[in-house]
This record gives structure tokens, sequence and C-alpha cells, in this order.
């Protein structure tokens, strides 16, 4: 009897114990990994250095990390962001990673690190400490471009993260608790992974390693055996908030356009190809009689755009994009997302059965092939509006040239003095400005009394705006 009981009391606690275990993991989440406990390429050329010759997983086969290390320390740096606000100042600053990309002192790291910065300051391998200037970030994609002033910088190659193979070996190096420059060592667990971490417009199509990442890491490289980037770390999937196996990196494909987009035109030009598109699934194939189980499935095509103009429909199958291949929707749209409004894309797709191909002009935002950025800087949201340039279409209607106000938020500081998305400002205390760049750097070195001036496309009467910047 005694012994039935020690039976049924252990298998009790085994069961609670199992209970216990299952909840706690069943739910991870994802964080950022910039240092919590704190707060938180691009060349002269018109290119980011990167390495022409494709990787391949057999160019992996040493195990010596020696070299690589060696290599991806000499580009990598500590960043410190120190907060605007009085208040967050006393919680200290946040500190992350960063990835020098260019001889004369451009850096990489992820928009998280910087968000919201007054100061930032940048630490070197050398020990040499600089003040950075912000260049630019992308939000959605979670990518921020520094520069300091510097010459001669030793500065990271990147490698094509396409050629990446999993079960490849790698190495992060970064900051992880302020332990500068760490670098630990792991392989490709597998790609094109979305997390559901960035915004609705933001590309997942992460490099998953079981590299050590933990707070403090965000920004920094995620290199090969060869020393060259293949992707930059940004996110981990934990309970505890630490590394617990999973850690995300944004792929440098995908990372060096980004960059390059917003040192040459202050803002990420994304090529839009107007279609809404699901994964092709065993369920999927097996219904619309497909002999694969591979690429995406077209579930509505925007009217006068891309797709549409390209002969895309419903229904049709697309299967590869200037004969690159993908399984899921998120490696399709990283692949797009490495191209600009204006550029020519072949797509390949099956409709009823039948292979077929086609070519597609890509636009951006605004369904036209002109360069334009919107520009969603922390800075800018704070005052309350989203600006960008005014496309060649709309110089040529509106026979000016100004910066357009594409969006206004309620109970903001811009919002209480009544402007409306359309906007067109032309002068800024009476000088004139003609690009959304040139408005920013206005706002952000002005206090007082500010008076925009400006129209509406529709009226041509001028229309001035007057607020205070503290």
């Amino acid at each position: 009897m005694k012994q039935t009981r020690n039976i049924i009391l252990s298998s009790a606690i085994t069961t609670v114990l199992c209970i216990a275990i299952f909840k706690y993991f069943e739910n991870p989440d994802v964080y950022y990994i910039n240092s919590a406990p704190t707060i938180q390429a691009v060349s002269v050329a018109d290119n980011i250095p990167s390495n022409s010759n494709y990787a391949t997983y057999e160019e992996s086969v040493p195990t010596d990390f020696v070299t690589a290390s060696k290599v991806g320390k000499k580009s990598s740096v500590y960043i410190r962001a120190i907060p605007k606000s009085k208040s967050k100042r006393l919680l200290g600053a946040a500190s992350g990673s960063g990835i020098i990309i260019s001889e004369d002192g451009y850096i990489a790291t992820n928009n998280h690190v910087v968000s919201g910065a007054g100061e930032i300051e940048v630490l070197l391998d050398n020990n040499r400490e600089y003040s950075a200037e912000f260049i630019g970030s992308d939000p959605s994609n979670d990518i921020a471009l520094l520069k300091i002033e510097a010459e001669g910088l030793d500065y990271a190659t990147f490698s094509n993260s396409d050629s990446l193979q999993v079960g490849e070996w790698v190495l992060a190096i970064g900051n992880p608790f302020g332990l500068q420059f760490t670098v630990t060592a792991g392989i490709v667990s597998a790609k094109s992974r979305n997390i559901s971490m960035l915004e609705k417009s933001g590309i997942e199509s992460f490099i998953q390693t079981d590299a050590a990442v933990n707070p403090g890491n965000s920004g920094g490289a995620l290199i090969n055996t060869k020393g060259e980037v293949v992707g930059i770390n940004s996110a981990i999937i934990a309970k505890s908030g630490n590394y617990e196996g999973y850690s995300f990196a944004i792929p440098s494909n995908l990372a060096q356009k980004i960059l390059f987009d917003l040192r040459n035109y202050g803002g990420v030009q994304r090529g839009w190809l107007g279609i809404a598109m699901v994964d092709v699934n065993d369920k999927k194939a097996k219904e619309m009689g497909l002999d694969m189980v591979n690429g995406v499935v077209v579930v509505s095509v925007s009217k006068d755009g891309a797709a549409y103009d390209a002969g895309l429909k419903k229904d049709d199958v697309i299967t590869t994009i200037n004969d690159i291949s993908f399984t899921s929707s998120s490696q399709f749209m990283e692949i797009v997302g490495r191209f600009r409004p204006g550029d020519e894309i072949n797509i390949r797709y099956i409709r009823d059965g039948k292979n077929m191909e086609t070519k597609a002009l890509l636009r951006n935002q605004l369904n036209t092939t002109d360069y334009v950025a919107v520009r969603k800087d922390d800075f800018l949201t704070k005052l309350g509006f989203e600006l960008r340039d005014l496309s060649n279409g709309e110089k040529e209607t509106v026979r000016e040239v100004g910066v357009y106000v594409v969006s206004v938020y309620r109970n903001s500081l811009i919002g209480r003095t009544n402007m409306d998305p359309g906007y067109i400002v032309t002068k800024f205390n009476k000088k004139r400005v003609k690009t959304a760049s040139e408005l920013i750097n206005l706002l952000k070195t002005t206090s007082g009394q500010v008076i925009l001036e400006g129209f509406y496309e529709h009226h041509p009467d001028y229309f001035p705006y007057a607020f205070n910047l503290d």
C-alpha cells in the first residue's frame, strides 16, 4: 500500500513538473538584442565593398577561427547611444555593436540600437573613441547608418548571403553585456526565417544561427570563416531575454542594398511588384495540381502596378525571380527587396499547369519608377510628421521644388498647427528648401520659432505654419 502511494505521489510530481516546463517553453518571446540592462558602406566608391567571388560551403571547411576573428574584430565597433530625454539619461545609455563598412568611417548597425539617441559614441578595436553622426535608418528592416570622421580604417568585406549553406560555420562578433569585442561560434541553423519581429512593411528573411548572441550584440557582424560579413545580428528568441540557442541576422545581400540607399538617397529605394501572395504548401500544391512545393501563389494584383502591367494574374505561381528560386514569401520579399524602382526583373511562373515567363518594371510606393523615399526618422515622428522628396512627375505638375508631407500625427507638435498631409514645404524661416534631407537638417539645428511656408497641390495659395522647437 505504501509502495503504491509512493508511486502515485511520484507520478503526480512528475506530471506537474512536465506541465510547468511545457508552459515555460511553449510561448518564447522575440527580443531585440541591444543592452537592456543599460538601456540603451559604403566606401568612397559607388558600391559597398563586397566579395565578387560568391562563397560556397567548401570555403568554410577550416575550423580554426583565429584568422577570421582577427579580420572581423578590426572592423567591429562598440556603440553607446545616449538618449535625448533627460529622464532616460538617468537610466543610462544603450549599448550595442556595429560594423565599419568603409575606410572613411561609415558604420552599419541596427536601428533599435541608436533609435532616439541624442549622442552616439563609438569605440574602435584599437581603443580610439569617436562621436558618430546619424546618417539615416530603415526602421522597417532595423538597419541604421552612422558616420565618424576618420580615414584609413579597416573595414568589413561583405559576402554573398545567398550562397550561405545550412550547417556552415559562422562567427558572431559584438559586445554582449558590455564585454567588448567578444567572438562566439556556431553554425547556420536555417535561412529565410520569419519571426514576426519587424513592422508590417519589413522584410523578414533572417539567417538563424546557434552562435551565442546576447544583449549588446545588436548591430554586430555575423561572419564566415574567411572573415567576410554574411549578416548583421539583430534578434534572439528566448523566454529569459538572454541567449537560449536561437539568434537571427539580417542577410548581407539585403543589408548592403539598404545601407547603400541610406548613404546615397537618404532613404531606402524599394522596388514594389504590386501583389499579395501566400506560400505554396503541400495542401496548396495538391489543390493546384503542382508537382513541386515551392514558390508563391499570387492572391491579388494591384491595378496598374508592376505585376499588372507584366500580365500576372490571381492564382499564378511565381517560381523564380532572375533565375533565383525560393520556397517562401519571406525569401521572395528579400529577393525583390534588393531591387529599386525602375529595375526590370525576369519572372517565371506557372499558370494553369503551363510554364510561363514575363518581365516586370518595378515601381515605388507611389507607383512610379522615380527614386522616392519616405523619411520616418525618429526625430520626425516625434515632431509629428513624415516627409519625402517630390517625384519628378510632381515637380512637373506643380512647377515647384519642395518637400512633400506624407502624413501628420494627431496631437503632435505638427498636428497642432493644423497642417494636413499633402502639404508641400518650400521655405523654412524664409529659406528655400528643395529636399527632405535639407529640411530635416534645418529642423535639427534650429531652436525657437519655426515658420514653414508652402502650398497644397490643388490650392495654389501659400499657407504658413508656425511652431516652436525647444
